[in-house]
């Protein structure tokens, strides 16, 4: 698929006009109107031929017989698709936290090598929204048509919070009667979205767990502690003879087994997937389950227990390390040739599924893994849902998102053809209703300019 545009900054003389106008830029209308296109609202049935307004970031209307405002700069649509914004469910680029792994040589006792543990496998109080920066990677995430991912804290087991992101901010626009913002809160859609757990095999250290069934216990263990935690902070609400231990980390486990954040479990083998699932149903928790290799195997599980899945798109591929005559096993080379086929089948069982890009080295194979499995199964309709607006519905954020629909936030791709062909282009992006400009990457060197808000 040939999706490589890189973004640059809009025209340095807009940007300067912009800039001078102080006195009225805070009230200056974005519009734009996107005329004569096909659009795919994905919330409903294509329209052949229509227009899509945007003004300050929202969708202001769409439809076959909307007229361009006399604001708008009006888009010649003739020939062009547009699409709502992609999104990946599943991106930590952009969270700057960063998680030491190895056990300090300053732990000398069993109880410090337990409690550095206990830190490093147990933040379920840290949020990926606390921690965001403009990262050059994230915004060239558009380049590829995704405006927003699941942005996911970087953690062991227990790992914390995920939000749901837009992948670059507007300009800023002129502070008046205040001291700047908190820059990378413009681009939050939503925060918290769930808290995510992974079933790693071991963790380093001395200290308890060190095996796949030691984690599984510890996970139990915690949901215990913090149900012990919220039956004490009961009762200290009705006498002042009891008073619960302060531990964030514990408080942070509420919203889950209260059930108002989902619990996302970043697991692969159908078994870890039952072993989550039963957890999940042990301590009423909302799952869902992420990565999912082998969720198709259990597709019908996740079905009777309505159960979303975030089916990951990094396929497992041949080794670089191994020598072209090489052999592989035989698991191997089948779990590579099915990779592709489990989102047909979760579409086959009824399973509402998104995709993420967890590992993969190119952004712009995310689309292209996604047309894979249309060629291996998967309906287009249910693709392009997957990678939008049922994203947005597992995110908690379909209301904002996922669709091009009047009163959403104006996320939007347009092609010059369908999304799932090989050779279509990206020919314009909208991240939260600021037209980003795309040029041609040169071949060489890789990377490529900033993506930032337009006009």
């Amino acid at each position: 698929m040939t999706m490589r545009p890189t973004i640059r900054l809009a025209t340095i003389a807009v940007s300067i006009a912009a800039a001078m106008a102080v006195g009225t830029s805070a009230d200056a209308p974005h519009v734009y109107a996107i005329r004569g296109a096909k659009i795919v609202p994905v919330s409903g049935p294509a329209i052949a031929s229509g227009t899509v307004v945007i003004r300050n970031g929202i969708i202001e209307a769409v439809g076959a017989s909307v007229t361009p405002p006399a604001a708008a700069q009006v888009i010649d649509g003739t020939g062009l698709t547009v699409y709502p914004g992609l999104i990946d469910m599943g991106n930590a680029t952009g969270v700057n936290l960063q998680v030491n792994r190895q056990q300090p040589a300053t732990v000398r006792t069993t109880d410090e090598a337990e409690r550095w543990k206990r830190d490093l496998i147990f933040t379920p109080a840290v949020r990926a929204a606390d921690h965001l920066t403009e990262a050059p990677e994230l915004s060239r995430l558009a380049n590829t048509g995704v405006t927003s991912v699941l942005s996911t804290p970087p953690g062991v087991i227990v790992k914390g919070q995920s939000a749901l992101v837009n992948v670059t901010a507007p300009f800023d626009e002129p502070a008046i009667g205040h001291v700047g913002d908190f820059r990378t809160g413009i681009q939050v859609v939503r925060t918290p979205v769930a808290l995510h757990i992974e079933f790693p095999g071991g963790v380093g250290g001395d200290a308890y767990p060190v095996s796949l069934l030691g984690v599984i216990s510890f996970l139990r263990q915690s949901f215990l502690d913090a149900q012990h935690q919220q039956l004490v902070a009961l009762r200290a609400a009705k006498t002042a003879a009891v008073r619960p231990p302060y531990d964030p980390a514990l408080d942070a486990l509420q919203p889950a087994l209260n059930g108002t954040l989902p619990v996302i479990f970043e697991v692969n083998t159908a078994r870890e997937i039952m072993r989550s699932l039963d957890m999940a149903k042990e301590f009423k928790l909302t799952p869902v389950i992420s990565s999912a290799a082998e969720a198709d195997q259990v597709g019908g599980e996740l079905k009777a227990r309505n159960v979303r899945v975030i089916y990951n798109l990094n396929y497992p591929t041949r080794s670089r390390t191994l020598t072209p005559d090489a052999d592989e096993s035989l698991s191997t080379l089948e779990a590579r040739a099915h990779a592709p086929k489990v989102p047909g089948a979760l579409e086959k069982a009824g399973v509402t599924f998104a995709f993420s890009a967890t590992g993969l080295r190119e952004p712009r194979d995310f689309v292209r893994n996604a047309a894979r499995a249309v060629r291996s199964g998967l309906s287009a309709d249910a693709a392009l849902r997957a990678l939008t607006l049922d994203a947005a519905k597992i995110a908690g954020a379909d209301a904002r998102v996922g669709s091009i629909d009047k009163g959403k936030i104006a996320n939007l791709v347009v092609t010059n053809g369908d999304l799932f062909e090989e050779a279509t282009q990206i020919r314009h992006v909208f991240v939260d209703g600021r037209m980003l400009v795309l040029e041609e990457a040169p071949a060489a060197p890789r990377g490529g300019g900033r993506g930032r808000g337009g006009l």
